[in-house]
């Protein structure tokens, strides 16, 4: 037997050692979104999604998921260059601060919020008393609670896109008199776009499916607060076929963003 014969032999097997707790384990995962499927009222599932409350709550999600996505880019982009390029003191603690909303339970990060931008906190009550604005309980406070958490994720892509990225093209447009302004529009973001379009995907499917620090710090308040996931827990109580329509929404989303991501995944994993 060749040794190419050999090696496909090796990792072609499937010790039942393995392939026991594998199997179980992706049951585990799939399981409960087949019973989801299941269970979902497929007859009244167009009268269901076209309701006022449905169509209230998926608004309110899009466009607020859309605008924390807009602030993360506005703010994450530069950030993740500094992170990348930026020679700083304490960059890896920096590094370990912008990671932290991911590990961190979305609860407590909405509790964060509003003791910084509360009414009483330590930013929003000069944004009260200087200029009326008041983010808690407000459309606004659910894009600044979205953004706090999906910022990350940002980050992280474009940060890594960024440092696989070739800087000599950099170089060669400063040696030509180019400024750090137009090389870094012209030259550096273009070659990471696509880190920066898969982070931004990534960004807003989180954005979208936010609810810990949403309810916490924008509270829920139908037409004005209420996202995708708030209704969903609202709906469980009541009326819990309205809830599996709009898991159904949630989940189709999620399974859309990472179809559109495979083949990054897939370059990842090679």
């Amino acid at each position: 037997m060749t040794a190419p014969s050999r090696r496909r032999a090796v990792l072609g097997r499937r010790p039942v050692a393995l392939m026991l707790p594998a199997g179980c384990g992706l049951a585990f995962l799939v399981l409960p979104l087949i019973g989801l499927l299941a269970r979902a009222p497929w007859a009244t599932m167009p009268d269901r999604l076209f309701s006022v409350e449905v169509g209230q709550a998926l608004r309110l999600s899009l466009v607020c998921a859309t605008a924390a996505t807009a602030i993360c880019l506005v703010l994450g982009i530069p950030l993740a260059w500094v992170l990348a390029r930026a020679e700083l003191p304490g960059r890896g603690l920096i590094r370990a601060l912008v990671t932290v909303p991911l590990v961190l339970p979305p609860v407590v990060g909405g509790v964060a919020l509003l003791l910084v931008l509360g009414r009483r906190g330590l930013i929003g009550r000069y944004l009260y008393e200087w200029f009326g604005v008041a983010l808690p309980f407000t459309t606004a406070g659910v894009i600044v609670a979205e953004a706090f958490v999906a910022m990350p994720f940002l980050v992280i892509s474009v940060e890594g896109a960024l440092r696989a990225a070739d800087p000599r093209f950099e170089e060669a447009a400063a040696t030509l008199g180019a400024t750090h302004w137009y090389t870094f529009r012209r030259v550096t973001l273009p070659s990471v776009l696509p880190g920066v379009v898969a982070g931004a995907v990534l960004c807003w499917a989180r954005a979208l499916g936010e609810f810990g620090a949403t309810i916490t710090f924008a509270g829920n308040f139908p037409g004005r607060t209420t996202t995708m996931p708030l209704a969903v827990y609202l709906a469980l109580e009541t009326d819990p076929d309205a809830a599996i329509v709009l898991s159904l929404v949630l989940l189709a989303v999620s399974v859309t963003v990472l179809v559109a991501l495979r083949e990054r995944w897939i370059r990842g994993a090679i």
